[in-house]
């Protein structure tokens, strides 16, 4: 067995208890494999061991890795997800290229995901970004303007509001990772309480994934604990 698949059962068996514990299913949590950085064979090693959700930041980088997949893998059914920061002269690719973006912080750029969608594709999925920590450095629509974001995208054509998505301080302490990913919980349920039709909470990574299972994760964002280190980290 590969190490890409030996991680991914170990992951998965982390997700499994961490379900377990919070009274949850397993199949309630996607795990999406954060694949930035790393080569196209990387991917496809993950998908013969069972993995379709993968995660990318890199516009250009993913879609070269994209293709490459793609002939390594004809026909094959996988799922790409955009969650790194966008810019406004890479929407076009974007809305052309993925089935997710996680990382829409702003009404400028789901319009102009909304106008570049291409036709004939199903509605790009979007959660939106919150700075959920209030850090500066961070992105992602602060709590007070989520209300005024998620109606005006939620109305914008070729586009379907699924949820939430946050990257809170690193925290070490399970307690505190739990109290970051509650309050976002927090957000999303006052939402639907509000009538939105969300059904997404993209939280958690490969240091705190079990804190974001217990406060209701739909989506595991996991990187390193599947592929291994970053060169640049």
């Amino acid at each position: 067995m590969s190490t890409i698949a030996q991680n991914l059962q170990a992951v998965d068996a982390t997700i499994v208890a961490a379900a377990n514990a919070a009274g949850r299913s397993r199949a309630d949590v996607q795990l999406l494999a954060v694949s930035k950085t790393f080569p196209p064979e990387a991917v496809v090693e993950a998908f013969h061991a069972g993995q379709r959700a993968f995660g990318e930041n890199y516009l250009q980088e993913a879609i070269d890795k994209k293709a490459a997949v793609a002939s390594a893998l004809p026909g094959a059914a996988l799922e790409w997800h955009f969650i790194g920061p966008i810019q406004s002269n890479k929407t076009r690719p974007i809305a052309a290229n993925f089935e997710w973006v996680h990382t829409v912080e702003r009404l400028k750029i789901a319009q102009r995901l909304s106008e570049q969608r291409p036709d004939g594709l199903p509605p790009l999925n979007i959660c939106l970004q919150v700075n959920i920590s209030g850090e500066a450095s961070k992105s992602g629509a602060s709590p007070g303007e989520l209300d005024d974001l998620a109606r005006e995208v939620a109305a914008l054509p070729k586009l379907r509001l699924r949820g939430l998505m946050a990257i809170p301080e690193p925290e070490r302490d399970y307690a505190r990772q739990r109290a970051a990913f509650a309050r976002l919980r927090g957000h999303f349920e006052r939402l639907r309480a509000d009538g939105f039709d969300l059904d997404t909470l993209s939280m958690g990574m490969s240091a705190d994934m079990e804190a974001a299972v217990a406060e209701g994760a739909t989506i595991v964002r996991v990187g390193s604990a599947i592929f291994g280190s970053r060169n640049y980290e």
